[in-house]
């Protein structure tokens, strides 16, 4: 017995390292399948790119050392768009590529097909907002977009003026308490930022917290460390892998948030759906005097009589939280400081609301039709400042494009808006602010894809009224009230995050008007 003990003792480490052995042989077999596909993709990318000439990309990083993020990102790929003035690719490491549109015929292609958003751009905020409108794909995107359309009817719309007008109120009223020195500068965004978010609580379920003078809501502060920690792991490329950021301390922040942002659209949809239990609070809520976004997704049905589900109505609901907030917060904020740079236009919208608040004495929808050259500057500070500087495609099938260049299946389309505005092919001094572009005779002959703040086609932005109307009211209100004046020791550093921002903020001038 003692000598069959002593050889499987020794017997054993054998067996041990032989199993250690497989382990290793085993992993190395995975990394090198894996490594062949990714580097047969490569080969076929680089195939599917050979029509397209674009600039050198280094054989590792690609493209990606030329985005610094540090203010000169944007004026890059416009260098590049007057270079490659309908496509070209752009590598984000070695197997990683984009065909970059910029010409309007080459967005029409695409933009006039139901493709599916590319999932590598929106994956970092989906555990926030689920798999709503912004994110999902086939017959699913189909059937919500169907059921959310009647949210955005003018009828629904009309009431949120006087909303957004109050909160608009708000922002003003700290401003002038902050700015009672003369020439005092303000770093616009973070006041407009919580303004936008302010109006989409009061809009989506006429949550009224007071978020813009006690911003100490959990709700509210997760929302808006939700929206920043998003673009920061968008812009760190070691945060991109799930396991490094589900480690990092910045991950654990993040999940927290999402809890605590879901716990509360869960609450509240729970309460409002036991207040619509009973028949006589349904019927009130039908004839009330408006209907929130809630509202509308618990009444929605589709032609079988079937509604959303809970996590899809949280994850709607979220998505607009995200999608109507920081989105507009950008587009006023940069009009802003358009508006600052040209005092001449700024003065005529002013002389505009100013006409228009004689008539109605304060922010009403019938102003908002009332409003033609607030709307150009609006239209051209869009234009100069898209909010989303792009967004992306993952093609499900071969596509053509009008002059017979085609991409296959499988490859990602960039269209990049921000380049697409500024394409001398089509804009006349496209760097110039000029408001009358958008005069009525100037936008009749111009490519239906020249100008798409929103995107276009079938899966165009369904809030784009919605953020039409909001930058109307508060750039009206804020003319009305102050002066902006640029501040030329704190140009804005434009970088492009999931939306588009200034580095170290949009710094203005504002003198209150007597």
């Amino acid at each position: 017995m003692a000598i069959v003990e002593a050889l499987r003792t020794l017997c054993f480490p054998v067996e041990l390292c032989r199993l250690f052995h497989l382990i290793a042989v085993f992993c190395l077999v995975l990394v090198l399948v894996k490594a062949a596909k990714l580097f047969r993709r490569r080969w076929e990318m680089l195939g599917a790119m050979k029509p397209f000439p674009g600039p050198p990309a280094h054989w590792l990083f690609g493209h990606v050392l030329e985005f610094p993020q540090d203010g000169t990102d944007l004026d890059k790929t416009v260098t590049w768009t007057n270079q490659y003035p309908y496509a070209h690719p752009i590598w984000f490491g070695p197997f990683t590529v984009f065909l970059n549109i910029n010409h309007p015929e080459y967005v029409k292609t695409l933009l006039t097909t139901t493709e599916p958003k590319d999932d590598m751009v929106y994956q970092f905020i989906t555990p926030w907002i689920g798999e709503g409108l912004l994110v999902s794909a086939g017959q699913k995107w189909f059937r919500h977009r169907r059921l959310l359309t009647p949210g955005f009817h003018y009828d629904v719309l009309k009431p949120y003026v006087r909303l957004v007008a109050d909160s608009t109120q708000t922002m003003l009223d700290k401003w002038e308490q902050l700015c009672k020195k003369e020439n005092q500068t303000l770093e616009l965004y973070q006041h407009v930022s919580l303004m936008t978010l302010d109006s989409i609580l009061k809009c989506a379920f006429s949550y009224r917290g007071n978020c813009q003078i006690e911003s100490d809501s959990s709700y509210v502060q997760a929302v808006y460390e939700l929206c920043i920690l998003s673009n920061q792991r968008f812009r760190t490329f070691p945060y991109h892998s799930d396991l490094i950021y589900y480690l990092s301390p910045h991950g654990f922040r993040f999940r927290k948030a999402c809890k605590l942002a879901h716990h509360h659209t869960e609450e509240v949809i729970r309460q409002r759906k036991e207040a619509l239990k009973n028949e006589k609070e349904l019927e009130k809520t039908k004839d009330k005097r408006y209907l929130d976004f809630l509202d509308i997704l618990l009444c929605a049905r589709d032609e079988d009589g079937k509604g959303l589900s809970d996590e899809e109505i949280r994850a709607e609901v979220d998505t607009f939280m995200f999608e109507g907030h920081d989105t507009t917060a950008s587009g006023i904020s940069w009009l802003l400081y358009c508006l600052a740079q040209h005092p001449e236009y700024q003065q005529k919208c002013r002389e505009e609301i100013q006409e228009l608040l004689e008539e109605h004495k304060q922010m009403e929808w019938e102003m908002l039709s009332k409003m033609p050259y607030i709307t150009m500057c609006i239209k051209e500070s869009l234009r100069l400042c898209p909010p989303v500087p792009g967004i992306s495609r993952r093609l499900t099938k071969p596509l053509t494009f009008f002059d017979g260049r085609t991409v296959p299946e499988g490859c990602l389309v960039g269209v990049s808006i921000y380049c697409i505005h500024r394409n001398p092919m089509i804009w006349d001094n496209p760097e110039v602010f000029d408001p009358l572009r958008f005069s009525p005779e100037n936008s009749a002959n111009r490519h239906t894809h020249a100008f798409i703040p929103f995107s276009a086609g079938p899966r165009n932005c369904i809030g784009q009224h919605f953020a039409m109307n909001e930058m109307k009211v508060a750039v009206a209100m804020i003319l009305h009230r102050f002066e902006l004046e640029i501040d030329e020791l704190k140009p804005p550093l434009k970088i492009p995050q999931l939306v588009l921002r200034s580095k170290n903020g949009i710094h203005l001038k504002i003198k209150k008007l007597h």
